[in-house]
């Protein structure tokens, strides 16, 4: 296949990739962009570890050729920003949520966008959106209860009252 020029817009800055049309945005970000906190699991999409923002939505980035980002907005790990985002590194350093770490990444995506839908959500709202996020060490429960946590901190930094 041959190689064609991409403009994508990555982490809010617009990025040039020359690369075949087929070649999965995860190898793009970490290969051509040396964007390294998205990581490589499952390769099917049905992991989660590779989990990033695609226009807000939390997509396996695995399964999404680069010729299908066209205009979207790509948000990675290292581009995530906002009190949500915040909020969710402070409760998971404060719980000390990782354990091996490997699926970090994609559970911090996840959550943030969990929380940016569902500001207040219930554990049943945790355990379905984080569903999608393999932990191989199980660490479940630590997962929710950091996002209960970042939920409060963010609602009251929100509010000022941080």
């Amino acid at each position: 296949m041959t190689k064609q020029s991409f403009d994508i817009l990555i982490n809010g800055v617009q990025r040039q990739v020359v690369t075949t049309p087929d070649k999965p945005l995860l190898w793009v970000l970490r290969d051509d962009l040396a964007l390294f906190g998205t990581r490589y699991s499952c390769g099917i999409g049905i992991c989660g570890i590779c989990n990033i923002h695609l226009d807000g939505e939390t997509v396996p980035s695995c399964t999404i050729p680069i010729s299908a980002v066209g205009k979207r907005s790509v948000v990675t790990i290292e581009g995530l920003s906002g009190d949500e985002s915040d909020a969710i590194s402070k409760a998971w350093d404060a719980l000390s949520v990782s354990q091996c770490g490997y699926c970090q990444p994609g559970q911090q995506v996840t959550a943030t966008a969990l929380l940016r839908r569902t500001p207040k959500p219930s554990s049943a709202d945790i355990d379905t959106a984080m569903s999608s996020v393999l932990c191989r060490c199980g660490n479940y429960a630590r997962v929710r209860q950091a996002i209960l946590r970042a939920s409060d901190q963010s609602e009251s930094s929100e509010s000022g009252d941080e």
